[in-house]
Order: C-alpha cells, then structure tokens, then sequence
C-alpha cells in the first residue's frame, strides 16, 4: 500500500527516495500520511482559488452580456440610456452657445458607441463634463443699476490708504458700468515693487465691485498650453489656467487677478506671454478658443488685473493692451498710518492679543520702520512687527499673566536686535569733486555720492563702484561734454589728466539712466576746485548737447532725498508733472528746481565756467539765484 501511494500522490523526488529507503513499516506509513494531508490541503486551496475565478469571469460576462442587452433594447426603443440621458440633462441645461452645443451632441453620440472599456469612452465624458460645467451664461448676480458708488468708495478706503489713483480709477470704471450696463471688462495693471499691496487691493476691487475673486499666478510659467491648454490627442490633457480659474469660480464675469506677469518664462515649449495676447485683447476675448475646449468662450465680460514689479519685463505687445497703474513705494508717514490703522490690528487679533493688553505708542512702530526695514512696502514691516507681538503673546501666557505689557523704544532693539539699516545722511563736509544722485532700487529710492578726484596721466576715464553699462556710458559722455564745453576755457590739461569716478559702496551693482546730470557735476566740480552745495541733490540722464532727458522712478527718489535731509532736488524739466504723486507733506519740506540743460544745473550748483555766458539758474518766484550750503 505505502508503494502505491507514493507513485500516486505528487511527491518530490528526494521524499520518494527517502520512503523508499525506510525499512519500518510504521515510520514509513505516518511519513506518507503526513505528506497525504499536505497534499490534500493544497489541492482543496487550488480548487477554491479556481472555483472564485470562474465566479468572477461568469459575473464580468453576465454584466457585459447584459450590458449589452440594454443597450439594444435602448437602441430599439428610440431611447438613451441613464448615463448618456443624465449627462446630456446637464448640458442642456448650462446654457452652451450654438456652436458648442453643436460638438457637444456629435460627442455625445459618439460617447453613445464607444465601449466603456476603452480609454476613448473616458476621454469623451471628461471633454463632455467640463463642457457641462463650465458657466456659460451664469453671471455674479451684481444689477448694474444697484451700484453704490459711495458703499464702493468705503471699502477701498477702508481695506487699503492713499493710492488715490487706483482707487479713482476703479470708481470710473464703476459709473460707466452702471450708465451703460453691458461694458467689457477692462485690463488693469497694477505696477509696483513686492510688498506695496497689489494682490490685497485686487481682492478689495472684486469686493467693491460685488464679483467672485480668483486668482491665477504666472510666474514661471514657460509651456504655452499653460494659458491655451492641451490638445486632446495628449494624455492628460487639460484647459489652460484661464478657463480652469473660470470653472473654478462658477460665473462668467469674476475679477481674475494674473499674478507676476512679468516672470512668465520662455522657452522651447513656447511663448505663454504671446499666448495671452488674445486672452487680454478686449477686441479678440470675446471668441477666446481654449485648444482642450475647440470651441470660443466669451472673456470679455471678465475684470482682468494683473501685477507685475518691472514693466520692461513685459513684451510690448502685451503691454499695449493694459492700462498700466503706478504703484509707487510708500513714504514714510504712509507706512506709519498703514501699519497703526491696517497692520496692528490685523496682528493682534492673529497672536490672540487684546488690544487693551498691549500699550503701543506710534514712536515704536517708526523706530521699526526706520531702523529695521528698507523697503517700498511693508512686507517686511509686517513681519517685524510681528516678531514684536510673540514676545508679547510669550509674556502674557505666563502664569501668573501680566495685567498689560508695554512695548517701549528700548524694548524694539531687545527683541529684534541690534538696528539694521542705516538711513544714508548727508553730511557737511564739502569738497571739490562730490555731488548727490538720485537712484532708484526694487525696495525704493536711494542716494548715491558720485566722487571724483583728477589724476596725473593721459586722459584716461577710471571707474570703480561697480558700475553697469549705462552708468559707464554716462560718465564717458559726461566726460566729453565737460572736455568740449570747457576744455578752451581751463588751464587744465585733459589730455594729461586721469579722472578717477568712484560711486561708494563698491560691493553693490549700481546702474540706470539717471546719475549723467550728477557725473557731470562732479566733474565739473572736480576741475574748477569748488565744491557742490551738500543741500543739493540731482536725478536726470544727458546728451553729448547738454540736454537733460526725463528719468523714472520720480516719487521714490524724492522720498530717498527727503529721508536723508537734502532740501534742494534738482528734476528734469519733462519730470515736473510727476509731482503729483508726491504727498504735499513732503513738498512742503523740498525745493524743486526742473532742469532743461546742464549748464542749468552747473548753475545751481554755484560753479561758473570762464569766458562762457551761462543761461540764467531757474529760480522760483519767491526765491533768488544761487546757493549756499
């Protein structure tokens, strides 16, 4: 019996072998069993595993064959069927245009064909719920003629100070809205260094305006299909942010705010800045075609804003079709009243701190903005002031808690350290050679002392101070007039001479077209032995005639000259409507002089060239020429 077992059962080889070579009966007989039993138990696992596989392949069948029965008794009765039925339901009723209710129904009859097993069958019903979703016809619900302008002009002065421009603007565009009813929404750009509140007023705009808000950032964005989309024949394929941002949102008519338009990259996948020409165009919008969606959908009834830091980051195709809005730096009484009106009460309430609590005096909070921040909003001001409340928040969770704390002067520099920046001052010591310039940076306006000392050579041009190209074009050209304009009239061999031209400090990049006025003063300083006025400061490019061409950046340079006690600006003569951008305060306090020629401003510097007859100084009505330090 144990001998026609094991050549029954499946046994390996080497067990076999083993029984085989057992001479008592007893041990040979349980050995068996036990590999009988094991036996048993696989074959039983084996055939339970093959008995659930059959039931499931019988079900897949049964579902199919039924499946397919359905579909022809729907076919039969003229009928859809419950999926095709509820989806074409939705169709219906989101209202879509001729033209794409027309590729939705050939979609749906192909979606009608197509086995729910392929891949194709899920391609059409995504294609198909995102026609269905989006809102074609479904507005923000605003009655144009309900418009309160006064109700709109109290939430931007609430939500955000100054900035008049802007605000002014929006209220425009409110009251054409509200006369004729059907207006295309306009292109603003919001122009201005990080931190001045460009994304914050787009969301107090949408709420004055009374639409849903979304936004969409731009920056780094290098494929095309980004802003366009992708076509359906990729996988993956979806709309572009434009319509994605839309379908999100739920109405046709939202404010979008397009975020960082001057980063958008380009490369070999594309160009997304010339794709939202069409996106920003109010002629062309209104058919906007998405390559995911193949049909045009209408954004001439969006708000579009955008920011951006630099203006000549963009292309200028694009920037033909905005309307460009300045948002300048903030002074520094417009820091101050932002951060006790705006900033403050925001932080106490996001540290758990009651205003009765805490004693804060508006000395504190300008101490910060002066020795803590240099910026031309108040991102950084805000975070300062905030490291100023956990101290706060870490003394009154303390047991046994404080009544109240107060944060004096003293205890800035203990909590955020030793003073970080230190505001560039004018100082009275005057020599020959030196004259101020007005710069421009990303975090606002700065001066700059121009030196120039005269060295014995061959008529060499030496610069120093890390200089760009411009700045270095400047000083040659400013070299060149003061060697035609005054190179009869001097004792001064300048063919025998080296000018040396340093702009302090020497490890920071300077550059820009507006230090020419200044390089020539120093110059001409430098070589008549007289000093510049310390009161002066002057801003503007020039020519190889002396002209003095118009320069940007206007209102942060006069902030910077105000900051660092200069009472005297010298402007180009083009800059005087800039101006207006400055708050009376500071006017008050600065004497403005606009410039048409160099020799105007070799004037007003109090230096004179021999045998030449100068144009008179300009002067003001209540003022008389010349000027002392």
């Amino acid at each position: 019996m144990a001998d026609l077992c094991c050549t029954i059962v499946n046994l390996p080889l080497s067990t076999k072998q083993e029984l085989l070579e057992s001479n008592d009966l007893e041990k040979r007989l349980k050995t068996l069993l036990e590999q009988m039993v094991k036996e048993k138990e696989r074959l039983l696992l084996q055939s339970e595993m093959q008995s659930k596989m059959m039931e499931r392949l019988s079900k897949d069948q049964r579902d199919h064959l039924l499946r397919e029965q359905l579909k022809t008794i729907h076919e039969e009765l003229g009928e859809e069927s419950p999926q095709s039925g509820d989806l074409r339901r939705k169709i219906e009723k989101a209202g879509l245009p001729t033209e794409a209710m027309k590729v939705a129904k050939e979609e749906l009859s192909r979606l009608a064909v197509v086995q729910r097993a392929s891949p194709e069958y899920h391609v059409i019903r995504t294609y198909l719920d995102w026609l269905a979703s989006l809102p074609w016809r479904k507005d923000s619900g605003l009655e144009t003629q309900k418009i309160d302008l006064t109700a709109a002009r109290q939430v931007l002065d609430a939500d955000h100070f100054g900035i008049q421009k802007v605000k002014t603007r929006v209220l425009q565009f409110l009251a054409v809205n509200k006369l004729k009813k059907d207006l295309k929404g306009p292109i603003l750009c919001l122009l201005g260094p990080p931190g001045v509140g460009k994304t914050s007023l787009a969301k107090s705009i949408a709420k004055a305006l009374g639409r849903k808000f979304i936004r969409a950032s731009l920056g780094g964005v290098h494929d095309e299909a980004e802003i366009r989309g992708h076509r359906r024949t990729y996988i993956g394929a979806m709309p572009g942010r434009v319509i994605q941002s839309i379908k999100r949102c739920g109405v046709r008519d939202p404010l979008m705010l397009l975020d960082e338009i001057d980063k958008i990259g380009h490369d070999f996948r594309g160009d997304p800045a010339s794709a939202l020409l069409e996106v920003l165009d109010p002629e062309q919008n209104h058919t906007f075609v998405d390559h995911y969606l193949d049909v045009s959908f209408d954004l001439s009834r969006v708000f579009f804003i955008l920011t951006a830091n630099v203006l000549d980051n963009i292309p200028a195709a694009l920037r033909d079709r905005m309307e460009i809005i300045d948002m300048s730096s903030y002074s520094r009484a417009e820091k101050l009243e932002i951060a006790m009106t705006h900033l403050v009460p925001k932080l106490l309430e996001d540290h758990g701190i009651q205003a009765s609590e805490i004693t804060l005096s508006r000395e504190v909070v300008a101490r910060v903005i002066d020795e803590y921040t240099r910026e031309a909003g108040v991102r950084n001001l805000t975070r300062e002031l905030a490291h100023l409340f956990r101290g706060v928040a870490e003394k009154l969770a303390q047991d046994p808690r404080p009544t109240k704390v107060e944060l004096c002067e003293d205890s800035v520099e203990i909590t955020l350290g030793p003073r970080k920046f230190f505001t560039e001052k004018i100082d009275d010591c005057r020599q020959p050679g030196v004259a101020t310039a007005l710069a421009w940076t990303p975090v606002g306006g700065e001066i700059l002392k121009i030196e120039v000392t005269r060295l014995e050579g061959k008529g060499n041009l030496i610069l120093t101070g890390q200089l760009g190209d411009i700045m270095k074009e400047s000083a040659q050209i400013a070299l060149s007039l003061l060697r035609a304009t005054w190179g009869h009239s001097l004792s001064i061999r300048f063919d025998k001479s080296d000018f040396h031209i340093h702009v302090p400090s020497g490890a920071i990049p300077k550059d820009g077209p507006s230090a020419g006025v200044a390089l020539y003063t120093a110059l001409a300083s430098c070589v008549h032995g007289k000093p510049v006025p310390t009161q002066l400061a002057t801003t503007g490019e020039i020519t190889l005639r002396g002209t003095i061409l118009p320069v940007g950046g206007v209102k942060e340079k006069v902030l910077a000259a105000h900051r660092a006690g200069i009472k005297i600006v010298a402007l180009p003569e083009h800059n005087r409507g800039d101006l207006i951008d400055i708050s009376p305060d500071v006017k008050s306090q600065l004497t403005f002089y606009f410039l048409k020629s160099v020799d105007e401003a070799i004037s007003l510097a109090g230096l004179t060239i021999p045998s030449i007859p100068y144009a008179p100084m300009p002067t003001k009505p209540d003022q008389q020429p010349g000027l002392s330090n």
